[in-house]
């Protein structure tokens, strides 16, 4: 797919359909995770992938918006392996986690699979259902799956503010 489509048409998936991502394109989603950038190359991402029955119950316990996904990628970082800026004030793991995970979602759209960006959960108690090193932050949890009959962006979805309310040129 073009990529101006790919960004255009993806939409977070709220109603999964039970069919499994094949493995082909599950491989191509996260090898789109790894190749994206971080700061100093560090790679400080952590990548889970769960879809196990066992680990899909417990996300469920975690979270009510997995939306029948069959795949879950949990997405983290190692905060033992961040580049701290310049005034220390911050650091890069959560951009850089978040940039991994970007690029995992528009991948996902250009093979076809849907997704949804799931951040309502608690990181910490996920964390310990993982038996997550302490040096590991959990960032999000990436639904995985093809959507449902009936499902559709919200309502809101294609609704943009005008380049001139978000952009300033100085």
């Amino acid at each position: 797919m073009e990529f101006t489509q790919v960004v255009k048409n993806r939409y977070s998936c709220k109603k999964f359909s039970d069919r499994a991502v094949e493995p082909a394109k599950l491989e191509e989603i996260l090898e789109a995770g790894r190749a994206a950038p971080t700061a100093k190359n560090l790679q400080e991402q952590r990548i889970y992938v769960v879809q196990s029955q066992a680990g899909l119950e417990m996300i469920d316990r975690i979270t009510p918006c997995r939306y029948g996904a069959p795949v879950c990628v949990i997405v983290a970082f190692d905060t033992q392996n961040m580049y701290t800026y310049p005034g220390e004030k911050r650091t890069s793991g959560v951009e850089d986690a978040a940039i991994v995970a970007t690029h995992m979602l528009l991948a996902a759209a250009n093979a076809g699979v849907d997704s949804c960006w799931l951040n309502c959960f608690d990181p910490d108690k996920l964390a310990k259902e993982l038996n997550l090193p302490d040096n590991e932050e959990v960032l999000m949890i990436l639904d995985l799956g093809y959507a449902a009959e009936g499902a559709a962006p919200l309502p809101n979805h294609f609704s943009r503010k005008a380049l001139a309310e978000t952009v300033s040129y100085r």
